[in-house]
């Protein structure tokens, strides 16, 4: 069997950045009260009036991914498009960024697992092309959740966490099985479905019924977060995904050269790396400037590490995520 190994890396984030001081301007909060509870300095949102859309962001970062993989559009076999914020309802935003980078008509799956997207959609892409099916996968995490917050008093404990953005990777064959992806790793845990959801709309709340109610009062359709119960099982399973990937490949704590961690919160980063006894330069976390980016989240922070200079050849890269579903995972690789 073959091995996966990323080739090519980019991001993209919009302009328009949303300090805490502008959100309360909106609601009742104030800078300090987020940076003590979340780590967020700010996060870029979509302004009104731009042409950025959840696919039109994923096939910019797209762009650069594959420049630099040296590669060009044709060269792409496959797609994996993690998003829980897609441009419509279906299709999926796979087939669009399909047509945007005028790509063969290559398949394209859509990944609806929230903050783990990117690492579903890595291991994927990663089976694909260890089977020998295919040579150069594209995988994609973008969301726009701007245009979907309650940004009143009420909606605070969700909405300034939450920023828009994407990132791509293009992960391609290699012969060489002591490099790329090691291994990845994959759970849910669905009785914890509704500490983290957007209930509306849905099959069981449908359009039809939501408009014959207009009721102004109904938060169905915003993002609801039980905040400390998902904290507290992040960190649990946070450490449980990056145990399990280091005991597959016989790697110590001490052998991690960077951890890339969702950018949920950076007190739950916070709490990982004292319980690795990880120095500073051995994780990366960029929640201060983005937010919580969900599926995008990961490939922003990896990208933008391996810009920085901070990841470098035959290091062990270790990646996770948890959220929503609940859905946590690992990807452990050596770069």
């Amino acid at each position: 069997m073959y091995n996966s190994k990323i080739t090519g890396l980019g991001y993209y984030v919009p302009e328009n950045i949303v300090t805490n001081e502008e959100l309360s301007k909106m609601m009742d909060t104030n800078d300090e009260w987020i940076q003590e509870r979340t780590g967020i300095k700010e996060r870029r949102w979509i302004k009104e009036g731009s042409d950025d859309t959840t696919s039109v962001m994923g096939a910019k970062a797209s762009r650069i991914a594959i420049e630099r993989a040296g590669l060009t559009s044709e060269d792409i076999d496959f797609i994996v498009f993690a998003t829980l914020s897609p441009d419509y309802y279906f299709p999926g935003g796979g087939v669009q960024l399909q047509e945007m980078l005028g790509m063969r008509t290559v398949g394209a799956l859509d990944v609806r697992n929230q903050c783990s997207g990117f690492i579903y959609a890595m291991s994927v892409a990663d089976q694909f092309i260890k089977t020998g099916m295919y040579k150069n996968v594209l995988v994609v995490g973008s969301e726009y959740h701007s245009s979907g917050l309650d940004k009143t008093t009420r909606g605070r404990g969700v909405s300034v966490i939450f920023g828009d953005g994407a990132g791509a990777a293009v992960l391609s064959r290699t012969e060489d099985n002591s490099k790329g992806i090691l291994s990845s790793h994959l759970h849910s845990e669905g009785r914890h479905a509704e500490e983290l959801t957007v209930k509306a709309p849905s099959s069981k709340k449908w359009i039809n019924e939501i408009m014959e109610a207009n009721d102004e009062k109904d938060e169905s359709y915003f993002p609801y977060m039980n905040g400390t119960y998902v904290f507290k099982h992040a960190v649990v399973r946070f450490s449980e995904a990056i145990v399990e990937g280091l005991k597959t490949n016989n790697i110590e704590s001490t052998d991690i050269d960077m951890l890339i961690p969702h950018q949920a919160n950076l007190r739950i980063s916070q709490f990982v790396q004292k319980k690795f006894k990880l120095r500073d330069d051995q994780i990366f976390n960029n929640i201060m400037k983005y937010g919580n980016t969900t599926a995008t989240s990961v490939i922003i922070a990896l990208t933008e590490a391996w810009e920085k200079g901070k990841i470098k050849d035959d290091d062990v890269v270790v990646l996770a995520a948890f959220g929503s579903g609940f859905t946590w995972g690992s990807v452990i690789m050596r770069w």
